[in-house]
């Protein structure tokens, strides 16, 4: 007989892991174990990285669900490895071929040529093995069902773009793009542009906005840790916010800021604020100011702030 499985017990996290995605996991997968892990009662990510790609993935955890979404919108760097001369039905190694090419002798002036091509604001196509909707329907439901369907470009932008061959048929590529820019797209595009095609043989995402791959952990390094030792591997919050303006409020204002009031001020016009108490300090949430008031938009919970201080007292609200 089986030996009953023990319950975790869950208790409120906040804060932001980086974690270096493993190869075969699926971003929700991840997810998941590192819940498990750090024992927490929420959490989510910012958007996924298939199955076939490792590297960043930040998980947020408690209070930082609430800001998850404006990450969504960061650059990402990736490093990939495409094989030249082999076109798939997927853009990567998962998808069975459906083309043969010999690959030609590529110069290094050709190769620069070809990378200037693909370097700035350029439309592509989203391939159909991906999430994006037609009718109410995934494009990879057709694909598994042997249709395809007309897809309109999307503008993207390559805001920098580095190809390195490895042998006469692997290419490295190191790509810095805009949100929505399919990697397997752009190396089967490249391919295409050198007169062989090509597929992804390897995917790995080394930053996203201000993260990068050297300040995340694996599954395994996060497991061999203390409990404690797991938590303080947290960012806080605050860190999913590197590109709003700072605001202060002393203890009366903070606390009608949190009851969704808005606040007057001399401060400049800007579209994303991230609001701080002053004493303790603590993070309260997001805002805009127009007209010179401080208007709230997202808020964390007087509850979420102390968890967030331990046994420091939150800001009350009137």
């Amino acid at each position: 007989m089986n030996a009953p499985r023990t319950r975790v017990q869950r208790r409120p996290v906040h804060g932001v892991l980086l974690l270096d995605k493993p190869l075969g996991f699926s971003s929700n997968d991840a997810l998941q174990k590192a819940k498990w892990l750090l024992r927490a009662e929420k959490a989510g990510h910012t958007g996924t990285l298939d199955p076939m790609a490792t590297g960043v993935l930040p998980l947020c955890f408690g209070s930082a669900t609430k800001f998850s979404q404006l990450h969504l919108d960061a650059d990402k760097t990736y490093e990939a490895v495409a094989q030249l001369g082999v076109r798939t039905a997927t853009g990567d190694s998962e998808g069975e071929v459906i083309a043969r090419c010999e690959v030609p002798a590529i110069a290094p002036r050709r190769l620069a040529e070809v990378q200037s091509q693909f370097t700035g604001a350029i439309a592509q196509v989203p391939p159909m093995h991906s999430a994006l909707k037609k009718d109410g329907k995934a494009l990879y439901e057709y694909a598994r069902a042997g249709q395809e369907v007309e897809r309109a470009p999307r503008n993207v932008t390559i805001f920098d773009l580095r190809l390195e061959l490895l042998e006469p048929a692997l290419l490295r590529i190191v790509a810095k793009v805009s949100k929505g820019t399919y990697i397997r797209t752009l190396g089967e595009d490249i391919g295409s542009a050198l007169g062989c095609g090509a597929h992804l043989v390897s995917l790995r995402r080394i930053a996203t906005g201000p993260f990068g791959i050297a300040q995340c952990v694996t599954l395994g390094e996060l497991e061999a840790l203390a409990e404690s030792d797991r938590i303080a591997r947290l960012l806080p919050v605050e860190s999913l916010l590197p590109g709003h303006a700072r605001v202060t409020l002393g203890t009366e204002d903070a606390g009608r800021f949190l009851s969704g009031m808005r606040r007057r001020g001399a401060w400049a016009e800007a579209e994303q604020v991230a609001v701080f108490a002053d004493h303790p300090r603590s993070l309260l949430g997001t805002a805009h100011v127009k007209g010179g008031e401080l208007i709230p938009s997202r808020l964390l919970s007087p509850v979420e702030i102390q968890q967030i201080l331990g046994s420091v007292e939150p800001v009350a609200t009137p």
